[in-house]
């Protein structure tokens, strides 16, 4: 069984489109979780509505702690040895489920199954597609492909048991969750890459990723989380790192001598007056 994971919350506007996204897949062995913390406006009356049509959906609402708890509580639930997760305002591409099920089949356990996903503004426009090629952990913790994250999670699907190597997603980390996930998984885990196009990500204005974009948070969050990594590396590939860290540093320099601090500036212009 295959098992979708959506958090909700106040998410009256999007809930319908994204239960109908997951019932317009007709597949069969499969359940949709969808996890409220409590909402005030009509999210539970209309996961309700469907539950009591569709007995492939499930639900419950209770204050939480976020998004982190709302998806441990979902994983909790899940039956299925396959999962995926969903936002609620997400969608997949047609025949997506069916086509990840009947990969599963044949894949060793545990595998993250990796493909595709659209990347669309508030206005309905594509802005790119993320072909998450390089899901190596090394190639993660050097930034390649990682902005704003290597691979959305509506278009990736992995063994429920991957859980029991990594765990479950701390509770205090609300923003960089997707990508702690992805950075323990691909140590763990058979790592598939699939050149399909999956999943369809809504990157909306107010939201608290655009938001976090927009300030320069999630960068500073993403670095600390890869650098946070990098101790997972052979001692080989953290050298390279620490020699690329200090070649970029020197090369930046270089161009913004400027940007030199005080003292260093001091220490040099004593070494060599002529730099003055």
């Amino acid at each position: 069984m295959l098992s979708i994971i959506t958090p909700v919350y106040n998410s009256e506007r999007f809930i319908a489109a994204c239960i109908e996204t997951v019932i317009g897949q007709q597949c069969s062995d499969l359940e949709h979780i969808m996890i409220d913390g409590g909402s005030t406006d009509r999210t539970v009356e209309i996961m309700q509505q469907y539950a009591d049509r569709y007995p492939h959906i499930r639900w419950q609402s209770e204050p939480d702690r976020g998004q982190s708890d709302a998806m441990n509580k979902g994983i909790a639930m899940a039956r299925g040895d396959v999962m995926g997760l969903l936002n609620v305002d997400d969608s997949y591409e047609p025949n997506v489920l069916n086509t990840i099920v009947d990969r599963f089949k044949t894949l060793p356990e545990p595998t993250l199954l990796v493909g595709n996903c659209n990347i669309w503004d508030d206005a309905g426009r594509l802005i790119e597609v993320n072909r998450p090629t390089k899901l190596g952990l090394f190639d993660l913790v050097t930034g390649v492909n990682v902005h704003p994250y290597p691979c959305n999670p509506a278009a990736y699907f992995y063994h429920t048991s991957l859980h029991q190597k990594i765990g479950f997603y701390a509770l205090d980390d609300h923003y960089a969750m997707d990508l702690d996930f992805v950075l323990k998984a691909v140590q763990v885990a058979n790592v598939v890459y699939v050149n399909e196009t999956w999943g369809n990500y809504r990157r909306l204005e107010g939201t608290k990723t655009v938001n976090d974009m927009k300030n320069g948070q999630m960068n500073q969050r993403v670095l600390h989380l890869l650098k946070r990594y990098r101790k997972d590396l052979p001692l080989q590939q953290q050298m390279q790192l620490a020699w690329r860290d200090r070649w970029t540093t020197a090369a930046y320099f270089l161009k913004r001598p400027q940007a030199l601090p005080d003292a260093v500036k001091a220490k040099l212009f004593k070494l060599s007056p002529d730099l003055r």
